[in-house]
């Protein structure tokens, strides 16, 4: 699945700081854009475990065009990661029978 982020540029204090928009209360930061990338991977993932473990379903992403617009990221870097949620999703059990020759 694809999550939007804004990236707050680093200043000479302060590090890249990312919000993912799409998931309030999801946000990183990193000393380096990489690394800044990498912490909100790790952030959606443990955000979307708790939304899961709360009975929530995971929200879909708004277009990019959305957010462009919201004033609270004027001059922000977008870019859009993708995670895997196969993890989160329901899993059934099912036996089925096959011909040999397909296995």
């Amino acid at each position: 699945m694809r999550f939007v982020i804004a990236i707050e540029p680093s200043t000479t204090t302060t590090a890249f700081g990312v919000v993912v928009p799409d998931l309030p209360g999801c946000f990183s930061a990193g000393d380096t854009i990489d690394e800044a990338l990498d912490f909100v991977l790790e952030a959606i993932d443990l955000h979307l475990e708790g939304i899961i473990e709360d009975g929530g379903e995971i929200p879909l992403s708004k277009p990019i065009a959305e957010h462009l617009a919201n004033p609270d990221f004027a001059g922000w870097i977008w870019a859009i990661v993708t995670v895997d949620v196969s993890r989160f999703e329901k899993q059934e059990e099912i036996n089925i029978s096959l011909p040999n020759d397909l296995l």
